[in-house]
């Protein structure tokens, strides 16, 4: 008789859990709706509003006072030269920086240090990165107001996430991969780069377009450094002009951005400038999606090709 009630009471208590468990599954599915369809409701809203602006003028035309003849040619071009800059000075250094304390730093209070710092970074408001890229690069190195000065800035508001991303991706490592490789007799570098790099790449990657994906939607710092809001103009192309442009002139040149360009056309009164940043947030969304399906794609690419 004993046994049947504990066999009951393990039943009953089973059976709250479950339903504890289902609670909390229905709770997180809420949850996750509320995220999705508040984007998909901004999304579509955005479409709606903007979808008939879209045209080949539109991505041809520079801004103009005049609604029905505005572009975004110079805000689509200096957006995706800033992240040109950004991801070659952020993920090198990122990648670099996460191996490094995670393969070659000794685990001591410095370290311990750096790695609260890093974490802590990840946190900063982005118009602090504005105001110290303010100081450094435009007036200190003397950069100026240019697409260099706008990409290190992102550069250095993107590096803590990459750097934490490529450390939990090379922790997700079994370390019998690392053991196997030292009892081969491979050095620390060669099992990095044979082993710890590509094996880790899929979770490095990830890391990486999601620190992409914020850049290129931040306003503050561009503001920050000097970003114009209305240009109709071009960076020079190598080689040509009169006198012919230097291979990185265009480093130098001034610049606006997506969210700039939005910026400006919504803090006009017109409605047909609304339009037009409701378009124009359209495609940049459409810029931040793709860069999310390249990774995916790429990610399970890299997953497919990894043999343990």
């Amino acid at each position: 008789m004993m046994q049947t009630q504990d066999i009951q009471a393990i039943r009953d208590i089973i059976r709250r859990a479950k339903r504890w468990d289902a609670f909390f599954g229905v709770l997180g599915i809420l949850a996750l709706m509320v995220g999705v369809l508040t984007f998909m409701t901004l999304f579509v809203d955005m479409a709606i509003q903007g979808m008939g602006r879209i045209d080949a003028n539109f991505f041809t035309n520079f801004p103009s006072r005049r609604a029905e003849h505005a572009g975004i040619l110079s805000a689509w071009v200096g957006t995706l030269l800033v992240m040109l800059v950004t991801g070659l000075a952020a993920v090198p250094l990122g990648v670099a920086a996460g191996v490094y304390l995670e393969e070659y730093a000794p685990k001591n209070w410095l370290t311990d240090v750096i790695e609260i710092n890093i974490t802590n970074l990840a946190g900063v408001p982005s118009i602090v990165y504005g105001l110290l890229a303010l100081g450094l690069f435009v007036y200190q190195f003397g950069f100026g107001q240019s697409i260099l000065s706008a990409g290190l800035t992102l550069a250095l508001l993107i590096l803590p996430v990459v750097i934490v991303a490529t450390r939990e991706a090379i922790r997700a490592i079994p370390q019998i991969i690392r053991e196997g490789s030292y009892a081969c007799g491979a050095t620390t570098w060669q099992t990095v780069k044979d082993h710890i790099l590509p094996y880790s790449s899929a979770g490095i990657l990830t890391g990486v377009i999601i620190g992409m994906a914020r850049a290129i939607g931040e306003t503050a710092p561009i503001i920050t450094i000097g970003a114009l809001t209305f240009i109709a103009f071009l960076p020079p192309l190598p080689f040509t002009g009169v006198p012919p442009a230097g291979l990185l002139d265009w480093l130098f040149a001034p610049f606006t951005v997506m969210p700039i360009q939005m910026f400006n056309w919504t803090s006009r009164p017109e409605a047909a400038f609304q339009t037009n940043a409701a378009a124009a947030g359209f495609i940049l969304v459409l810029m931040t999606l793709a860069m999310n399906g390249t990774a995916i794609w790429l990610r399970y690419r890299l997953r497919k090709n990894i043999t343990w």
